[in-house]
């Protein structure tokens, strides 16, 4: 099918082949990698546009995520997109905001996300405090808009 969404749009496509444009929410996992462990996170580094939580439906050793602030409507004068919040990266394109050259801190703008959704990432080294793991096997549910 065809149409067009107002973030995170697939050139019209409503099966996307590749990302969709920014802004967008993204849950990312790995299932079954490393130790049998599924890894699974949200990140906001391609911004924000809805919120989300993400839970396992079972299995004892691991915790359900969300991202469910009002992001959109605090987000900074800069960062503003129709529908959601870009991330700096998206509008700047620079080094200190996309990480390109390895070395990255958390800038302003990073830690605006991240006050407001502390279990997402807020830029792309932000893995200390953003990558969960559950055993592999472990069944999910993924909510937009909880």
């Amino acid at each position: 099918g065809r149409g067009r969404c107002e973030t995170g749009d697939c050139n019209g496509l409503l099966q996307c082949q590749a990302y969709g444009t920014p802004p967008n929410t993204l849950a990312e996992y790995a299932l079954n990698q490393f130790n049998n462990l599924d890894f699974y996170d949200i990140s906001l580094v391609d911004g924000f546009n809805v919120p989300m939580d993400f839970s396992p439906l079972s299995g004892i050793r691991c915790r359900g995520i969300r991202c469910a602030a009002d992001i959109t409507g605090q987000c900074p004068n800069e960062l503003r997109a129709p529908g959601g919040c870009n991330n700096p990266c998206t509008v700047f394109k620079t080094d200190q905001y996309c990480c390109n050259s390895g070395k990255c801190v958390p800038t302003n703008f990073s830690k605006f996300f991240k006050q407001r959704c502390p279990n997402a990432y807020s830029y792309p080294k932000d893995d200390q405090t953003s990558t969960f793991t559950c055993p592999g096997g472990t069944n999910y549910k993924v909510t937009f808009c909880p």
